[in-house]
């Protein structure tokens, strides 16, 4: 089998919005899959870790699945978060969005029960085996537990070609050049944080799947097209335009900050699922302060 990636540049892990009683707001996630696609995304990726996937039942995970999916409509790749610690789960979630017509599935390694590198393998397996779509890992361990090393990275590449890509949210750079200077042909390697989005991709990364892009998708979209063509200057600029604001966003849990800035830029409710809750008002008023000397607010 050849891989094919499932998209070069700009993904964004979508916030997914939520009324005041903590319902699905529907109307205002298709107005979210237009705002970004309209400003130049290349993908998107609903119900992750910003999209708040772990506190979703699996009715409404689903449902994130197909509204984006129908309100893409196939204008850009989308890749839904299909990851759970139980693995018969991730095959459930990752049958659906093949059902669906994702493009591939971004698959969390499983957190809490931390398997070992073997376990990991066959986890991946199963989901390729039977889901039969492909997948992104999503290294993650300040959320996991749990850091997996580039050889393990690589080994289940090597082992699983659906596997067709990783998501690199380990914070250490070094952890994502060892996976590029080793993977196989044809898989991705995505910077999974907006502050090493430019390093990773001119380091011969594929693109990144970011944050910032849920508030700021033009000017995230031209940082990353400019790594990509090479144009280091442009990218340079771009991200220090947007760095403060990258690093606020995880001033407090994600995608807290996130929701509270597309809140005052009227975009959706400020209303997130417990455990989490909205930000503090020094948080708040800090973001308030960043998005006024960037020109978003007044």
């Amino acid at each position: 089998m050849t891989r094919t990636m499932p998209f070069r540049g700009l993904g964004v892990a979508m916030v997914t919005p939520f009324r005041a009683d903590g319902s699905l707001d529907e109307p205002r996630l298709r107005a979210l899959v237009d705002r970004l696609i309209e400003a130049g995304v290349d993908a998107l990726l609903p119900a992750g870790s910003t999209g708040e996937g772990a506190t979703l039942t699996h009715e409404e995970h689903r449902r994130v699945m197909d509204i984006v999916l129908e309100q893409a409509n196939g204008r850009v790749p989308v890749i839904p978060g299909a990851g759970s610690n139980a693995t018969h789960e991730a095959v459930d979630l990752a049958q659906h969005a093949r059902r669906a017509g994702a493009t591939a599935v971004l698959s969390v390694t499983p957190y809490y029960n931390k398997p070992e590198p073997e376990g990991l393998l066959r986890h991946y397996a199963t989901i390729a085996e039977k889901a039969d779509i492909p997948i992104i890992l999503y290294n993650v361990p300040s959320r996991t537990g749990r850091n997996y090393s580039s050889e393990t990275i690589l080994r289940i590449a090597e082992q699983v070609p659906l596997l067709v890509g990783v998501k690199e949210s380990s914070g250490n750079i070094t952890q994502a050049l060892e996976i590029l200077a080793s993977r196989p042909a044809g898989f991705a390697v995505y910077a999974g944080d907006d502050i090493f989005a430019v390093p990773t991709i001119l380091m011969g990364g594929d693109g990144v799947i970011s944050v910032i892009g849920n508030q700021l998708p033009e000017w995230t979209a031209k940082m990353v097209r400019a790594a990509l063509e090479g144009d280091i200057p442009t990218a340079r600029t771009w991200h220090f335009r947007l760095q403060t604001l990258m690093q606020a966003n995880f001033l407090e849990t994600n995608p807290a900050p996130v929701k509270c800035t597309l809140a005052m830029m009227g975009l959706i409710e400020e209303s997130l699922r417990l455990p989490l809750v909205p930000v503090s008002e020094r948080t708040r008023e800090r973001l308030r302060q960043i998005l006024a000397e960037m020109g978003i607010l007044s």
